[in-house]
């Protein structure tokens, strides 16, 4: 790193400008020493230079060198420690800076389709919370549930990676999913990770803080709820299928899902953070294993309806087989509202752009466009933004940059307003017999969206 010659010579700047100050104050030593230096001085150039001048001199060069090698040690800490070599100093400063005043956002889900969200806002807030869900039990996650007895740690690491401020090696680092090997094969090195950090720490909360410390994420990961967790789910057939992970391999629809044990409690802190919230977010991301879970916590659904700022569903962009086949937006939004006895969101970012590329693949695996079906959307108290957020690469997906700035208009349109839609009251009936998916969509629809922020910009192209 390059640390010690500058330390060494900082020392000698200080013995220099030392030497300096001691000849001034006319020590008796410092006499015999100036008169040296100013006999060498007049043997090398032929002039005699006065005593002062001489000892002022020594302070300045001292001085120099103190600072010099003070600003190169500085530089090779921070080269060091940050990987940002691409930034200069003070363009890291000012964009930390700017981003801490940014919104209090809190986005609610799990999966893929939360990191799309938060990779998306984290270039314009660093005061992200994601609230995600700790019902997974498959793959990685679910066999170190199962073996250690702790919390499954795939979707809060995704939130940690997708919310680092640099995703570089590190980052990739933590994602890295080992192909072979006896016990290591399909665990994902940055579950480990969290299962080691937990084994040492002795809590699930200060390991998750601790990992952060690591990746530097521009946020904060909360798990819903501490209390060990199984999903279920009743079938419109009567069938109870138990585990997030086999919920779709039913192949039936679903009525209503719910948690054991049922009365699980959040974290303080999590309560604490939707409160403060200026903006709350749903989704996107699997309707029933991953945005509702997060709600059937005690105590998070009302917390969310209590809370005084505008709250968006991000629907997704596909239907998901076995889970929510022919649902439309509104569809998505019925089931919420059935989970959680009546409204909750007052806007639903719906995608009206579906793909060409990739459609038919998807129609293979039975999965097909959300259709937008904004007049039932409406009519549901919950205002449409109709958007084209398709990123169609190998797999269809929200386009993170295009989706956090729909998300962030439709806060400055709220903003503007200086009202938010009434949100009917909590019905008493928070288990209603479910009603069958509607069919008919209404892409066309041209119900404006909220004003725009009075920055016009142009829309990104999808990122790959």
């Amino acid at each position: 790193m390059r640390i010690k010659r500058w330390f060494f010579l900082s020392m000698l700047g200080v013995v220099t400008f030392a030497t300096g100050l001691m000849l001034l104050t006319a020590n008796k030593p410092a006499v015999v020493l100036e008169l040296a230096l100013i006999e060498s001085i007049r043997s090398w150039t032929g002039w005699r230079p006065p005593g002062p001048l001489v000892d002022c001199f020594l302070m300045v060069v001292g001085l120099a060198i103190m600072l010099w090698s003070r600003y190169r040690w500085f530089l090779s800490v921070y080269h060091a420690a940050v990987p940002h070599q691409q930034k200069r100093l003070v363009e890291l400063l000012y964009e930390r800076r700017q981003l801490g005043h940014g919104l209090k956002i809190v986005a609610m889900g799990g999966g893929t389709g939360l990191s799309t969200l938060l990779r998306g806002l984290k270039s314009h807030t660093s005061n992200l919370v994601a609230i995600v869900t700790v019902s997974d039990d498959g793959g990685s996650s679910g066999r170190l549930s199962k073996e250690l007895g702790m919390l499954p740690p795939g979707d809060l690491r995704n939130c940690l990676v997708a919310m680092a401020d640099d995703e570089s090696l590190l980052s990739e680092l933590f994602q890295y999913r080992f192909r072979d090997g006896q016990g290591l094969e399909g665990h994902s090195f940055g579950n480990l990770f969290l299962a080691a950090l937990t084994e040492i720490s002795g809590d699930f909360e200060l390991a998750l803080k601790r990992a952060s410390q690591i990746l530097a994420p521009r946020g904060r990961v909360l798990p819903a709820t501490l209390t060990p967790v199984t999903l279920y789910a009743r079938l419109k057939d009567g069938r109870c299928v138990r585990g997030e992970s086999d919920i779709p391999k039913a192949h039936g629809a679903i009525s209503e899902v719910y948690l054991e044990p049922r009365r699980c409690q959040p974290p303080a802190e999590v309560l604490k953070v939707i409160a403060e919230a200026d903006l709350i977010v749903l989704g996107p991301g699997s309707l029933y294993t991953s945005v509702i879970p997060n709600l059937l916590v005690e105590g998070v659904a009302e917390a969310v309806r209590a809370c005084p700022a505008p709250k968006i569903y991000v629907c997704n962009v596909m239907t998901q087989p076995g889970e929510t086949d022919g649902y439309s937006a509104a569809d998505h939004l019925e089931a919420i509202h059935r989970h959680v006895g009546g409204s909750l969101v007052n806007y639903a970012v719906v995608n009206v752009a579906p793909p060409n590329r990739l459609l038919s693949k998807y129609e293979k695996e039975g999965a097909y466009p959300v259709k937008p079906d904004l007049k039932r959307v409406r009519e549901l108290g919950v205002e449409p933004i109709p958007a084209n957020l398709m990123n169609e690469g190998s797999l269809v997906r929200h386009d993170p940059v295009s989706l956090a700035e729909t998300v962030l208009e439709v806060m400055a349109g709220h903003r503007s307003s200086g009202e938010m839609p009434a949100a009917p009251p909590a019905s008493n009936a928070s288990r209603r017999s479910p009603q069958e998916p509607g069919r008919d969509g209404d892409p066309k629809s041209k119900k404006s969206r909220p004003a725009k922020s009075s920055t016009s910009r142009k829309r990104p192209s999808p990122i790959e």
